[in-house]
């Protein structure tokens, strides 16, 4: 495992980073141990846009795909390549403007195998982490201090080796995300550099837009600080 902390990856907040388009317009970046880049883009259904050089060239296509979209946010092009790591290769996926895959999907590209993303959906604070392990979730977080998945606590220790505190909210001047990119890094051996995605070359996909998931019923149960309780059912077949 490496020794990376948030130190490490103070250079995502550079005003000349190529990355802040990323935080900016909404991100996900998901590590893939053992699965070619095409593999992945396939397996996500993701029709092909062929090859480039760089994050300037993956971020001028996607801004094309935005414009010929009449400014549509569902506007996700990914971009994916090949990177040493822990226990042999990785792929590596940027995806600009939204998600590779839905949970689902995520649990399945990782059977047999290590998945790690996070990410961000642009201006809105919502930042999130996943491990996934052999098709299960193992821990997931918005905020470190709120932790689910079927080991939420296994990742505590090197949670706060890399700067992110696994009981509390973050201390003042630290950053998360950067805690986030170190707390990757440490699950996978893969350290992403400013300009390694810089001079990456990409295999590029535009991937869909995820169909909304089916439901039946919607349950609304409030317990106010009276202790009066609000429990509402709606059914699909109600509305």
């Amino acid at each position: 495992m490496t020794a990376a902390t948030a130190a490490d990856y103070g250079w995502i907040r550079s005003s000349s980073s190529l990355f802040r388009y990323a935080l900016e317009t909404g991100y996900t970046l998901v590590l893939v141990r053992g699965v070619p880049p095409e593999e992945v883009l396939t397996a996500a259904r993701a029709e092909p846009q062929g090859a480039c050089r760089g994050l300037a060239t993956l971020i001028e296509r996607h801004q094309e795909l935005f414009d010929e979209s009449d400014g549509w946010e569902e506007c996700v092009l990914a971009g994916a390549c090949t990177l040493p790591g822990e226990g042999g290769d990785w792929t590596l996926v940027l995806v600009l403007g939204g998600d590779l895959g839905s949970p689902g999907f995520m649990e399945t590209l990782s059977t047999g195998t290590r998945v790690v993303s996070h990410s961000s959906n642009g201006g809105k604070p919502l930042h999130f982490f996943h491990w996934y392990e052999d098709g299960e979730l193992r821990t997931t977080f918005e905020w470190p201090s709120a932790r689910t998945g079927s080991t939420p606590d296994q990742l505590n220790r090197v949670m706060r080796e890399v700067g992110l505190d696994p009981t509390a909210d973050e201390a003042p001047g630290a950053d998360r995300k950067a805690g986030v990119f170190a707390l990757a890094e440490r699950l996978t051996g893969v350290r992403v550099t400013e300009a390694l995605l810089a001079e990456a070359a990409y295999r590029t996909g535009e991937v869909p837009e995820q169909p909304a998931e089916e439901w039946e019923k919607v349950v609304i149960d409030i317990t106010d600080a009276h202790g009066k309780r609000t429990y509402v059912e709606i059914r699909r077949d109600q509305l």
